[in-house]
């Protein structure tokens, strides 16, 4: 079984790969250059790899929140293969995607991303029994509304923390804080998650696989 996955929605192009017994993967910060070196990005490491496209069994795609942009660059390559190859796909939040790199049983983790306007997106873990559990739906937060959520000595890692870290730890008591390293998503999580996906049968077609958005503005909804 080969799975390939990919996550557009930061700032990285992060790029997970599974060849049945081997995990890997393919981080680059790319910044806003997600359109114009996803493709090229893709042959060359599967060229390197020495796969054809037509190998792959399943492909796995961060679905959001995050940059509206980076996510339907993302979706919309990731379901382009899909549709060609009639192969299924796992869908998987960012939010999923950063909370599994905490791995200690019993710890909630938060991860928290910036979503601009002074705004974070953010959702609660915890693992149990080997598995990541989602305790809280995907919410986009203010500043007061996250510190009210978060409870005491919560993990939290993210790229929110860039701006936020030190108002993070004056109020939310015990609060522990990732390194940068643990801020971004990456490959090998993707394929962990798009492993656990793909065993409970939870995947999607091209054709319903739908991204994370939170904030209403960025899709430009608009109530009549």
């Amino acid at each position: 079984m080969k799975i390939l996955g990919i996550d557009t929605t930061s700032k990285f192009f992060s790029l997970g790969l599974y060849d049945g017994q081997r995990i890997y993967e393919y981080n680059l910060d790319l910044g806003t250059r997600h359109s114009t070196l996803l493709a090229p990005t893709l042959k060359r490491v599967l060229d390197a790899l020495g796969w054809d496209i037509k190998e792959i069994d399943y492909f796995a795609c961060g679905l959001g929140p995050g940059s509206f942009t980076g996510i339907r660059v993302g979706l919309a390559a990731i379901k382009g293969l899909s549709w060609a190859l009639n192969k299924p796909v796992a869908g998987i939040s960012i939010l999923d995607i950063l909370a599994n790199k905490v791995k200690a049983p019993g710890v909630l983790a938060a991860p928290v991303i910036d979503a601009k306007r002074g705004l974070i997106y953010c959702s609660i873990y915890k693992r149990e029994k080997g598995c990541l559990k989602r305790i809280a739906p995907y919410m986009l937060l203010s500043e007061d509304e996250l510190y009210r959520k978060i409870k005491r000595n919560t993990v939290m890692l993210g790229d929110a923390l860039s701006l936020y870290k030190e108002k993070i730890l004056k109020n939310i008591s015990g609060a522990v804080i990732l390194d940068k390293d643990c801020w971004y998503p990456d490959g090998h999580n993707i394929i962990q998650l798009a492993l656990e996906k793909i065993k409970a049968k939870a995947f999607n077609s091209a054709f319903n696989l739908k991204p994370i958005y939170l904030y209403p503005k960025e899709c430009q909804i608009r109530k009549h």
